[in-house]
């Protein structure tokens, strides 16, 4: 079983990816519900950590019916990530993980995120300036490398154990590919099969389904494997792989009434944590996927997108499973 620092996971984990203005705690509650083993907050800036911006705080909020939990935080300044390795120590997770993987423009134009894959002297030093700086196990999540000619993956796993890091999770793309293309998951197979590698290594990108779940667990022997896109409103893709691991068989899928409730945890975890305006507004982007594939929706979608009112919402939701009851998904 996969250990990092004093967290024992369970025997091939399945993690929940950091992702910005998705992986909230509303929707981290959701996933460990349905069986995600380890989660992550949505990336952190470092600096917006040190500038005390309000979002970038609100984002070190967790609770303890998520452990195992991490932060993750990211950055190109050596002082700015060792000082937001020491608040995000103060609020306690189970570890602290580095972004050196994020593609976006705006994050690798000021040298962070998957900017640091072409400079892996900056990389270790960044992240010996976070493990000096928190007593958490530190792990790092990254991609290939910045593209097809510079794939640097074999280098960035062994210097980063070497220096202490914990654990490592790869996107299994370049930061050139973004999020097109298809993953490789043969150089993260690599990798783990390097003698010189000890530390758990996970895997990510284009994990949709439990058959392919289960092909990739057998096919590259890694430790684990990190879902990301394929649970925005499919929370339930975690105990469906586990359940198909351990059987060979598929769960039933959800049906429109699981789908429902789903929905409004959602909307009521957010409204809770984010307040009743932030908490409805933002929980806009997620109705297509909770309810997706079901026919003839636009109606109850467009009052769910526009609607202020809680009640309202949870009308609609309930007007959702009665019309919807029975329906067979296809």
């Amino acid at each position: 079983m996969p250990k990092i620092g004093n967290i024992i996971l369970p025997d091939f984990p399945l993690l929940l990816a950091p992702m910005e203005d998705v992986s909230d705690p509303p929707f981290r509650r959701l996933c460990k519900l349905h069986g995600a083993d380890l989660m992550y907050s949505e990336f952190i800036s470092s600096e917006g950590l040190i500038r005390d911006a309000i979002k970038s705080r609100q984002k070190l909020d967790i609770f303890d019916y998520e452990r195992p939990v991490g932060i993750q935080i990211f950055g190109g300044d050596e002082e700015a990530m060792a000082m937001s390795a020491k608040i995000v120590d103060a609020v306690h997770p189970d570890l602290v993980d580095i972004n050196y993987g994020c593609p976006v423009k705006k994050v690798v134009c000021k040298g962070a995120g998957a900017g640091v894959l072409k400079d892996v002297d900056l990389m270790v030093r960044l992240t010996k300036a976070v493990i000096r700086s928190t007593n958490l196990p530190v792990t790092v999540k990254t991609r290939l490398g910045w593209d097809d000619n510079s794939i640097n993956i074999d280098e960035v796993a062994e210097r980063l154990q070497d220096i202490g890091v914990q654990a490592l999770t790869v996107h299994a793309r370049t930061r050139a590919q973004m999020y097109k293309g298809h993953s490789d998951w043969t150089h993260i197979e690599r990798v783990k099969n390097n003698p010189r590698i000890t530390m758990p290594i996970f895997g990510n990108g284009d994990i949709d389904s439990p058959e392919k779940a289960l092909e990739y667990k057998n096919k590259f022997g890694l430790d684990g494997m990190m879902i990301g896109r394929a649970a925005i409103g499919y929370p339930w893709i975690f105990n469906e792989i586990k359940h198909y691991f351990a059987t060979g068989e598929h769960l039933p899928a959800p049906t429109v009434i699981d789908r429902v409730e789903a929905a409004r945890n959602h909307l009521t975890w957010s409204m809770d944590w984010k307040g009743e305006r932030v908490g409805i507004v933002e929980m806009r982007r997620h109705y297509t996927n909770y309810f997706k594939g079901i026919h003839s929706f636009k109606e109850y979608k467009q009052r769910l997108v526009t609607l202020d009112d809680p009640e309202e919402l949870f009308k609609v939701l309930r007007e959702v499973e009665e019309v919807y009851a029975g329906y067979q998904f296809v």
